[in-house]
């Protein structure tokens, strides 16, 4: 069967269920959608499952996809380590211990955004609003903490009166399209904001997430419900929330959350030593489990999957990568002899709890495989019974919930919010993030590891400009040109893939 659905495109097969014809159900959707019959490719559809591969054969399948177009992230890792050598020979201060940490804390609050937006542009959507999506919820843990919990005090009666009506409507209308978390997460937000609870670092970061999970709704439901394109649905948000942003805090004012220990440490604190191995350990060893134990089990069904050397060298590489990063990142990397400053940053677990919970989502989940079935073909989804409309609501649930962590994250670097918060290039650089990592603007192919490879590419960009003291007018010039060069790629991919079938 020769499917018109489009899925992401792993190192080896077995790494993602939807590249996976025996595990994919995304393949049995309306065969007659295609106008083949089943019988006639069972072998070349299946036939692989039962096949051995040695590990010259595997390779030599990888490079099969690639030159068919299947590209993946390999562009951006490539580019991100071309763009680490130029700026560690020009700059000496780039590849410096410090350095290395803030480029991490200053690149992640973007990075997470963009992390949300690749389960939207697996749809071929857009959300235009995420960047001041992710202002409003600042603003509103922002104010919850300077003014002592009374959130209708810091908005006045008629404005908390419409905000909480926007709250109860966003769980009205997540339980009409059954969009369960949405709803539970819109209800936090109505009980926060009525129950007037003292501040509370964790009560606040709770609130920023259901407000933006609320945004998340009333999005989807215009998109999903109405039928209105979401790029004019966020554009028009985008601008709707920026003046929401400005009513909340005042032109010209600003929340100060940098005396909140808990808070300004989200993205400017760093764990223990000890702490930082725990965490390079579990990130080792979980891997292996989970990757050795999926090898293993294959092996076991008979299943096709990657030869043993090449599983061997992926988990050898994680740990070539991780033990030395930890090992740097609790060095002193104070130029104060007085003062020390040593351990990973907080950001970068919260980083990578977000990548193993939304790639464990993406690809080993029902909703995940709707998510690639609806991307890559809604129709035949339709068919196949999924439903489509519910699909595309949540995205924009997800997006916006984790836009609001984003959030959290770079209102903690700078210890404020203030009128522009999510504005500017916040929203354009999560997208950019996405799509340079190798989400596809097509829908139907991507992963939330892309989201990462294009920030850190981002961050790399933005920072080694910076410490070349170039102006912000090159600093966004590179980084379109970045961006073009990516989408460059996709579109030239897609084609080549389409010719090839």
């Amino acid at each position: 069967m020769e499917s018109d659905i489009h899925h992401p495109v792993a190192d080896n097969p077995a790494d993602n269920p939807a590249d996976n014809p025996a595990d994919n159900p995304a393949d049995d959707l309306a065969p007659e959608a295609h106008g083949h019959h089943r019988a006639d490719g069972a072998i070349a559809d299946f036939g692989i499952d039962t096949t051995a591969q040695s590990t010259w054969e595997a390779v030599r399948d990888y490079g099969s996809r690639l030159r068919a177009g299947d590209l993946g992230s390999l562009p951006a890792v490539l580019g991100l380590a071309a763009l680490v050598i130029v700026f560690w020979v020009l700059s000496e201060g780039f590849m410096t211990l410090d350095n290395t940490a803030n480029l991490l804390a200053q690149g992640a609050g973007k990075m997470v955004i963009a992390m949300g937006l690749v389960f939207v542009l697996l749809l071929g959507e857009i959300d235009l609003s995420a960047g001041t999506a992710s202002g409003v919820c600042a603003a509103v843990m922002a104010m919850h903490y300077v003014r002592a919990g009374n959130l209708l005090g810091g908005m006045g009666t008629t404005v908390f009166a419409v905000f909480l009506g926007g709250l109860i409507a966003a769980v009205g209308l997540a339980l009409l399209m059954r969009i369960w978390a949405g709803a539970v997460l819109a209800a936090v937000a109505i009980a926060i904001a009525l129950s007037g609870a003292a501040p509370n670092p964790w009560l606040e970061m709770l609130l920023a997430i259901s407000v933006g999970a609320a945004i998340g709704v009333l999005t989807g439901f215009l998109v999903s419900k109405i039928g209105m394109p979401s790029f004019v649905v966020t554009l028009a948000l985008f601008i709707t929330w920026q003046g929401v942003i400005l009513q909340f805090i005042g032109e010209g004012g600003v929340f100060g959350i940098g005396t909140q220990p808990v808070l300004f440490s989200v993205a400017n604190g760093n764990m223990s030593v000890t702490g930082g191995w725990v965490l390079c350990a579990v990130a080792v060893l979980g891997y292996a489990l989970v990757v050795l134990g999926e090898h293993v089990s294959r092996l076991n069904r008979g299943l096709v999957t990657s030869p043993t050397p090449i599983v061997l060298a992926k988990v050898i590489g994680v740990a070539v990568v991780a033990v030395p990063a930890t090992y740097a990142l609790t060095v002193n990397r104070s130029t104060n002899d007085s003062v020390v400053i040593r351990g990973v940053p907080y950001v970068v677990p919260i980083v990578l709890v977000l990548l193993v919970a939304g790639t464990y989502v993406l690809n080993r989940t029902r909703y995940g495989r709707h998510v690639y079935a609806v991307g890559g073909n809604a129709e035949a989804a339709r068919r196949a019974g999924i439903n489509v409309s519910r699909v595309r609501a949540s995205v924009f649930v997800v997006a916006s919930a984790t836009a609001a962590l984003g959030a959290i994250v770079y209102s903690s670097k700078v210890g404020s919010v203030d009128p522009q918060a999510g504005g500017l290039n916040t929203l354009l650089f999560a997208v950019g993030a996405a799509v340079i990592g190798g989400t596809s603007l097509f829908g139907g192919r991507g992963k939330v590891f892309h989201a990462v490879v294009g920030g850190l590419v981002l961050a790399v960009v933005e920072n080694g400009l910076g410490l070349l003291k170039q102006p912000a007018a090159v600093v966004n010039i590179v980084t379109g040109l970045v961006l073009l060069l990516a989408a460059t790629v996709d579109a030239l991919s897609r084609r080549r893939a389409a010719v090839g079938r």
